[in-house]
């Protein structure tokens, strides 16, 4: 597998939040330019009034017009946008949506012509991005309507632990209607495909978390288990995935049982990351598999309570980089070794 550079485009979010500033922070690691060649779609002048507000001196981006342009050993930006902009840290404003999006839409269109070989998003604020352009509850919904088929999975990736959810960004009031047997199905599906080519494990193990207490307890306290958790469990398991369960939630993170297995599938959005934001916070990373490309971005949000103080940690969005990275490596290696399995075979019996 090749150890070339790989071309990361980075999305600026909300301009009031702290995307700038864990961006600008990771940059300060001079090691990132040995594995990446990192492009921000946003403004040089929006940076500048962050690294000011942070009183970051030595640090500068390289402005270029084209990511054909873009030096391997500097952090370097592509302005999206040339006006001068308010910028009201920790404020939620209309220019706050704005202009994240203007840096998303451009990030994502240099993701589709193969200008970058990844995307990284720094959070946006789901409210004030909405607009004509932007009708969807999070990134990951707009990445499907932009590169996927429907089977986007909302998949949170740490060290020790990898979480993914069957409805994302819902009303909890909408979540059990939204369940079917299909939908957790097509959800399992997705994630062993994930685990086996993003992350190459083989046969991976997936818990699958029941909806109500208890798991329903067959059937006294709700019967989604029995109606739609454990026929989709059951269809996966004929059709050689191994998954377990429906496992209580409470039960299986206070009871440390999530570590016996190689990922999860919740049925929930807060079932899922309140779990695994306590186990791995700020080293957790949002990854939307099941696209054709790869996008990932760090486990927080704007932050606008610390943003301009300072006080943000890059750790999670340094990593989110560093899994982007892996993640496509992983994938052109699997590519590269199916498109010439001869060879593979041949180098396997040298050994």
């Amino acid at each position: 597998m090749s150890d070339e550079k790989v071309i990361v485009g980075i999305s600026q979010g909300d301009i009031n939040g702290i995307g700038l500033e864990v961006i600008i922070k990771s940059m300060l690691d001079p090691t990132i330019f040995e594995i990446c060649t990192p492009i921000v779609f946003g403004s040089n002048k929006t940076a500048s009034f962050h690294r000011k507000a942070l009183n970051i001196e030595d640090f500068s981006f390289n402005q270029i017009k084209d990511a054909s342009e873009a030096n391997s050993k500097r952090a370097n930006l592509i302005n999206v946008y040339e006006e001068d902009v308010n910028i009201e840290l920790g404020k939620q404003t209309a220019d706050g949506g704005k202009y994240a999006l203007k840096s998303l839409e451009a990030a994502a269109f240099a993701l589709a012509e193969g200008k970058v070989d990844v995307l990284v998003t720094a959070p946006i604020n789901k409210e004030n991005i909405q607009s004509p352009d932007f009708n969807f509850p999070g990134h990951t919904e707009y990445l499907e309507s932009k590169f996927g088929d429907g089977n986007s999975l909302m998949l949170l990736v740490s060290d020790t632990l990898k979480v993914a959810v069957v409805t994302g960004h819902i009303p909890v009031t909408q979540v059990a209607a939204a369940l079917t047997p299909e939908k957790i199905g097509s959800k399992l599906t997705a994630l062993h495909k994930s685990l086996e080519k993003d992350f190459n494990i083989q046969k991976p193990k997936i818990a699958v978390l029941g909806l109500n207490p208890h798991a329903g307890d067959n059937g006294v306290i709700g019967d989604e288990e029995k109606n739609c958790i454990i026929p989709a469990i059951n269809k996966a398991r004929a059709e050689g995935i191994m998954a377990f369960g429906p496992y209580p939630a409470d039960g299986f993170f206070g009871n440390e049982t999530y570590k016996k297995f190689d990922a999860v599938l919740a049925m929930y959005h807060d079932q899922g990351l309140i779990p695994f934001k306590t186990i791995s916070f700020n080293s957790g990373v949002n990854f939307t598999a099941g696209l054709p490309v790869v996008r990932t971005s760090p486990d927080h949000g704007t932050a606008y309570d610390i943003a301009g103080k300072n006080k943000a940690s890059e750790e999670s969005f340094r990593k989110a980089i560093y899994t982007a990275i892996d993640i496509y490596r992983t994938r052109k290696g699997n590519k590269e070794n199916s498109a010439n399995p001869l060879k593979i075979g041949f180098i396997k019996r040298e050994r």
